[in-house]
């Protein structure tokens, strides 16, 4: 591009101006460029005492620079948090929380895990936002649908609270024996869920003790995580829910009442059976013992008869007069006490002749008769 020379412009510096600030000068060359740096040094030796080159000048330096290097060998290990320390890489103690020094790096570097955090990791869904509590989760179908024992399908979302073991060297199993710790876990948690659902019938997680799962994929996922000498501590396993898959729900559901109502029928059917058997049984025992009661009496009874008739025959046979004499007493009394007796006395004169009739609608000799107001009768 051309520029004008001409005018008050002179160019794009301004006024006469070149690039450097000053103007053209035998023909508008730029300054010399070897003559601004070796004035800048010259100013740069006349600030260090002894001049660069001095012996006393770089060992200031050198102090300057290991004064700096050392002070980068202080740290800061936060309350909830374990100082881990590496000399060259390889493991050489703990230290505690508060300000700590190691050697500037790259001879020693420290670590700081969280030891006392509890981490969640959430297998089935995926909260939204800060608030667990309210946020909306959005299934994920290949964590949550798993196979029971007795072939079925269950959706099941669970959590799981984790973190650094209590023991003197989960820190340094933490961070030197797992690469990735969240993902193994999570791989040991599904894992876990998935052989537990595997043993137990659907009904186990939809309408049992869904803590009872949780403690036992617990204790599962430890010794699987102790196996790997992770240095983990798994805390709890919470269970939040367990349901058919969406796409047959209304069928299961369908298929749980009619087990409901099934259930229902035979809870009636057993409580009818077992009112009406204990009454049966009570009233064919009730029956036997009556017949058993009449067996016994009627072989009482006969018994009974058998030794009287004994002992009326052996008193017969010692005085046949006076036994068959009471006989025939004993039998007309027998004979008289339900019968209607009058008794006349024939020596009273003027007796009116009576004929006991019994009286409609009554029994036959119901009432004794009446003797008469003058006589002897009794």
């Amino acid at each position: 591009m051309a520029w004008n020379a001409q005018g008050g412009g002179g160019g794009p510096w301004g006024s006469g101006q070149g690039p450097w600030g000053r103007g053209p000068s035998g023909g508008g060359n730029p300054p010399d460029l070897e003559e601004l740096l070796r004035k800048s040094q010259e100013k740069f030796r006349q600030y260090m005492p002894g001049g660069v080159g001095g012996g006393r000048g770089i060992a200031l330096v050198v102090l300057a620079g290991l004064v700096l290097w050392g002070l980068t060998g202080f740290y800061k290990v936060n309350p909830d948090e374990l100082g881990v320390v590496l000399r060259f890489g390889r493991f050489v103690g703990f230290t505690q929380p508060g300000l700590n020094y190691h050697l500037p790096s790259p001879i020693e570097t420290v670590l700081t895990p969280a030891v006392t955090r509890i981490n969640r990791i959430e297998l089935g869904y995926r909260s939204a936002g800060e608030d667990r509590r309210i946020a909306a989760r959005s299934d994920t179908a290949d964590e949550s649908l798993m196979l029971t024992g007795d072939e079925n399908i269950v959706d099941i979302n669970f959590s799981v609270f984790w973190k650094i073991g209590d023991k003197p060297d989960d820190a340094e199993k933490y961070l030197f024996n797992i690469r990735d710790p969240e993902g193994t876990v999570k791989m040991v948690a599904e894992s876990a869920m998935r052989e537990i659902i595997g043993q137990l019938p659907i009904r186990a997680p939809l309408f049992e003790n869904r803590q009872a799962i949780g403690d036992r994929t617990r204790a599962r996922m430890q010794e699987l995580l102790d196996a790997y000498g992770s240095g983990i501590q798994v805390t709890q396993v919470q269970l939040l829910k367990a349901d058919p898959p969406a796409e047959v729900i209304d069928a299961f559901n369908d298929v749980q009442r009619a087990k409901a109502d099934q259930e229902r029928l035979r809870n009636e059917a057993e409580a009818y059976r077992n009112d009406i058997i204990p009454r049966a049984r009570g009233e064919a025992e009730r029956i036997v013992q009556e017949a058993q009661a009449y067996r016994e009496q009627v072989i009482d009874l006969a018994e009974g008869e058998a030794k009287r008739f004994t002992s009326v025959y052996q008193a017969y046979k010692l005085a046949p007069d006076v036994t068959a004499r009471r006989m025939y007493i004993e039998t007309v009394e027998d004979v008289l006490k339900s019968s209607q007796k009058v008794i006349v006395d024939p020596s009273v004169k003027g007796i009116v002749p009576y004929l006991p009739l019994p009286e409609p609608g009554k029994p036959k000799h119901t009432a004794a008769p009446q003797p008469a107001s003058q006589g002897g009768s009794r």
